[in-house]
């Protein structure tokens, strides 16, 4: 059985986190800039065998696409092409930022911390990896 793995897509930045191989607890991994995501995707997936990416599909509180919808729905297509072989999930990413600023302040991360954007991407996949894994056990 291989990872999961999901992608908060961002303009500048990504943050990825992935399960472990049982699929079973969310990690954060990193944030890599995103101009330089498919190089380190091609890294990862030749030394970690990964079943399925979970991408985060920003939505609007009313459900309808955000301004940066496109950019996503733009990116998973490259993914696609990149990687025919992945099974790719689009799901709702919202308010997995405010959670995650929330989760740093809980566990007594300073400001400095705090106000690192690429410590709340990182920790943003986390949670929507962890919350689809959640929705997968309600599945059953």
């Amino acid at each position: 059985m291989g990872r999961i793995m999901a992608i908060d897509y961002g303009k500048k930045r990504c943050g990825i986190a992935v399960t472990d191989p049982s699929q079973t607890i969310a990690s954060a991994l990193e944030t890599v800039p995103a101009h330089l995501l498919f190089d380190y995707l091609r890294k990862y997936f030749a030394r970690e065998l990964v079943d399925q990416l979970v991408v985060g599909e920003p939505k609007r509180l009313n459900n309808s696409d955000s301004e940066t919808t496109l950019l996503v729905h733009q990116f998973v297509k490259s993914l696609n092409k990149q990687f025919p072989e992945m099974s790719i999930v689009l799901y709702d990413e919202r308010f997995t930022s405010k959670i995650a600023t929330r989760s740093l302040i809980d566990s007594g991360q300073s400001r400095k911390t705090r106000q690192d954007k690429s410590v709340l991407d990182r920790v943003s996949a986390t949670i929507l990896l962890q919350d689809y894994l959640t929705s997968l056990q309600f599945k059953k």
